[in-house]
């Protein structure tokens, strides 16, 4: 005999104030108590950043990692490259005022997801051993939002 538990949405957005140019953040932990406030069993977390210079990705929390991490996003996309994104006298699409030269973190953002799909069992993240949720800035410090998202089953 099937038994029948509720589905369940919850929508939300973290909050992260970065300091540096660029950064991982680990995110873990807050949404190991997002799916607990959700109350979600079983289901889907879904992290998407909301922002054209930032990522999300998975990977392990390693402090020479991280480094060589950024090393890498420096090599790819130089900082002090000619980018035609920050040529504002050309360009006639998208521009702010005061908007800093920031092709270079496009071209970065480019290489990284922008959005992850996590399956959630028993109330909690399927990560492997040494995996990590981090939210990669590219273009900082800024305050930046993150949109999370549960779908699921509570179980109830």
């Amino acid at each position: 005999m099937e038994t029948l538990t509720a589905a369940s949405t919850r929508l939300g957005t973290i909050h992260v104030a970065t300091a540096n140019p660029t950064q991982f953040i680990d995110l873990t932990d807050r949404l190991e108590r997002f799916v607990a406030e959700s109350g979600l069993r079983t289901g889907i977390l879904n992290i998407q950043t909301l922002h054209t210079t930032t990522a999300i990705v998975v990977n392990e929390h390693e402090p020479l990692l991280l480094m060589d991490f950024k090393a890498l996003l420096a090599a790819a996309a130089p900082a002090g490259q000619r980018y035609r994104h920050d040529d504002t006298a050309v360009r006639t699409v998208n521009v702010s005022d005061g908007e800093p030269p920031n092709g270079h973190s496009h071209c970065r953002a480019l290489l990284l997801p922008t959005s992850v799909c996590l399956n959630v069992s028993a109330g909690h993240i399927l990560l492997g051993r040494w995996q990590r949720v981090f939210f990669v800035e590219l273009d900082g410090p800024r305050e930046r939002q993150i949109s999370v998202l549960t779908v699921g089953d509570t179980g109830r």
